[in-house]
């Protein structure tokens, strides 16, 4: 039985930043972020790949990780995900088992196919090839993984009794997991592996509504192949900013919100009404979709919190709600929005304050017994006092 206590947060950067800032400040400002989630003490942080368009900046997350886990103790690093098709599997074994040693096993190794199409067309790839050979690549990537030698011929590479030199921190391996969108692809390609499901369009109308449907895909092939299905290892990632008040929120993301909706309207070609102005960016995000983002909780905690009853409600339950982070804030009132979730939104989920709660409720239940008890000990203790002065004198 799933047990909401038992649900894990994090957050997922892809990341997305306006193009009118010094990209050396953003990246170091998203290194200062993961420092802040480790001091929350939020579980995971996920950093994605892209080459092209101008907001996505990270071409390699193992690198940005790398970084990041030298100011972090506690975390969790995902990459979120490495686009198979891109590198040569063997190099992409090799620097996720150099990463997950330097880490000492706080690697969660997420995959994809790559997202971009010019991403893929300035490398030469036929965007309808993507899928195939991000299963011919996380086939041996996995073997290699495993510790296996390795002959495989592909159009596309080729190895010749190839190893990977490096064991994995854990002996029992690294956490690999594959992305899910909207289609049962990703729920078909994890379940044959057994790897952790990422759902990275939870909050879009298209994908919420499948969200049921493709865990139990997921779980039927799990099933086929001899796996396990475990919804802890399942992962949803929704956008949300937080602050006091929707008020607040909505005058702290106004200023630089319009460069999310120019990355997405740009690429392919809308100008709609509601991208003109910032009520009307956070109309659309919040109660229909912004791109490929998804509906937004742009608000307070109380609202983050309905959202993600939502979700639960919708899949009967799931291990890591991560926030998706889109740079549309000023420094103080990013930090604000993550300390609001830690402080407010997860105690509601993990009950660690139900103790607290419980003592309370039984002061309040128990108050004529406790307070009369508390009112005849000190008047005792007066009569005690002022008895013994009597009798001796005093």
């Amino acid at each position: 039985m799933w047990n909401p206590a038992s649900l894990r947060f994090g957050a997922f950067l892809a990341p997305y930043h306006p193009l009118d800032a010094d990209p050396a400040l953003q990246l170091r400002r998203d290194i200062d972020l993961m420092e802040h989630l480790d001091h929350l003490g939020f579980d995971e942080a996920w950093m994605g790949e892209h080459h092209s368009t101008g907001a996505e900046i990270v071409p390699a997350p193992d690198i940005f990780i790398a970084a990041a886990a030298e100011r972090t103790t506690r975390i969790r690093f995902g990459t979120g995900v490495v686009s198979l098709p891109y590198h040569h599997p063997l190099v992409t074994a090799d620097r996720i088992a150099q990463l997950d040693l330097q880490t000492r096993g706080r690697i969660i190794f997420g995959t994809g196919p790559g997202k971009i199409p010019l991403d893929a067309h300035m490398m030469g790839i036929d965007p309808s090839d993507q899928r195939r050979r991000q299963g011919e690549a996380l086939e041996v990537i996995l073997r290699l993984l495993r510790g296996e030698v390795v002959d495989a011929q592909t159009d596309w590479f080729t190895l010749r009794e190839a190893r990977a030199q490096l064991p994995t921190y854990d002996p029992a391996g690294i956490e690999i997991a594959a992305a899910s969108t909207i289609s049962p692809n990703g729920s078909v390609l994890a379940g044959t592996h057994g790897l952790s499901l990422l759902s990275l369009a939870a909050s879009s109308p298209a994908g919420f509504d499948v969200l049921d449907r493709n865990w139990d895909v997921y779980e039927k092939v799990c099933a086929e192949h001899g796996h396990t299905s475990d919804r802890s290892t399942w992962r949803l990632v929704t956008p949300m900013f937080l602050a006091e008040t929707r008020a607040e929120a909505e005058r702290a993301v106004s200023r630089r919100i319009g460069s999310m909706a120019a990355y997405v309207n740009r690429q392919t070609g809308r100008d709609p009404d509601w991208a003109h102005t910032p009520a009307g960016i956070i109309g659309q995000w919040r109660d229909d979709s912004l791109g490929e983002f998804g509906q937004a909780v742009i608000g307070t905690p109380d609202e983050a919190i309905a959202r993600i009853q939502q979700l639960i409600d919708k899949t009967g339950g799931f291990g890591t709600l991560l926030i998706l982070h889109v740079d549309m804030a000023g420094w103080q009132d990013t930090k604000r929005s993550f300390e609001l979730f830690a402080s407010e939104v997860v105690p509601h989920f993990n009950q660690r304050n139900r103790g607290r709660v419980e003592s309370l409720q039984y002061a309040e239940d128990h108050r004529d017994q406790l307070v009369g008890g508390l009112i005849t000990a000190i008047t005792k203790a007066h009569t005690d006092y002022y008895g013994a002065s009597a009798a001796t004198g005093a």
